[in-house]
């Protein structure tokens, strides 16, 4: 995803609840799914860049 593709879609993300653990950056698990989406792959085998 490029860096303008993330702030698009960042705009309409809800807030995340300031209670409880701290925030993580949502772009990588975004990464994530669009990376499974687009090569059918189970979730085992998401890159570890995508985050656990």
């Amino acid at each position: 995803m490029t860096d303008e593709q993330w702030l698009r879609l960042e705009a309409l993300l809800p807030q995340q609840p300031k209670p409880g653990r701290p925030p993580r950056d949502r772009r990588p698990v975004f990464d994530g799914i669009w990376w499974r989406a687009r090569t059918g792959s189970p979730w085992r085998d998401v890159p570890e860049r995508c985050g656990p």
